[in-house]
């Protein structure tokens, strides 16, 4: 183990990684801007969670996007640039309560403590067209993080990544059909089987 508690890196196969069914999730309804509540109860710490949540060493394992700077102070800016889109956006940290609150850009993170575990709860806004395709690929991210705060990292999987892999589609479809919208999904061409 590391110094941070985090066991020696040693990726596993993420070529057997294939995400489970959709987990109960929100929608909160604002115009174009719909905000999407996941909900991930993770088996540690919550300061644990939080050095995963803020410093950009650990958010490159699972994260959809790369941190140039630290999350973890209110006013720090920070470029971030999301996997896959080339799209970088500059934000500033509004809040950060550590380990409980984070809040930039239009994301916030809560952890609740449940004993020596956390309940960890996102709060996204995206583009109501894409609000199913936000939940799998965030479902697919909490996954991602779940096993590398368990010492069994697969890396990353995020944008089209996330998109050809096997079992995407109907994580997408399963959470279009929870949030009742229409499911607007890549081609199957793309996937991996």
């Amino acid at each position: 183990m590391d110094a941070n508690g985090y066991k020696e890196k040693k990726v596993t196969n993420r070529e057997q990684y294939a995400p489970g069914s959709a987990s109960v999730a929100q929608i909160r309804k604002d115009g174009e801007k719909w905000t999407l509540i996941l909900v991930r109860e993770l088996l540690h710490p919550p300061e644990k969670v939080w050095q995963a949540l803020t410093d950009p060493v650990h958010l490159r394992e699972w994260a959809p996007f790369e941190a140039d700077g630290i999350l973890d102070t209110v006013g720090a800016k920070v470029k971030l640039t999301w996997v896959g889109t080339g799209r970088v956006s500059e934000t500033r940290v509004a809040r950060a309560d550590a380990p409980r609150v984070l809040e930039y850009d239009d994301i916030r993170w809560e952890l609740e403590p449940l004993g020596s575990d956390t309940r960890l709860t996102l709060w996204h806004s995206i583009d109501r067209r894409f609000i199913s395709w936000g939940a799998a690929g965030w479902h697919i991210c909490f996954d991602v993080l779940k096993r590398y705060l368990e010492g069994e990292p697969i890396r990353r999987i995020a944008g089209a990544d996330a998109m050809k892999l096997s079992g995407w589609q109907r994580l997408a479809g399963e959470y279009a059909k929870q949030f009742g919208v229409e499911a607007h999904l890549p081609p199957k061409a793309t996937q991996k089987s």
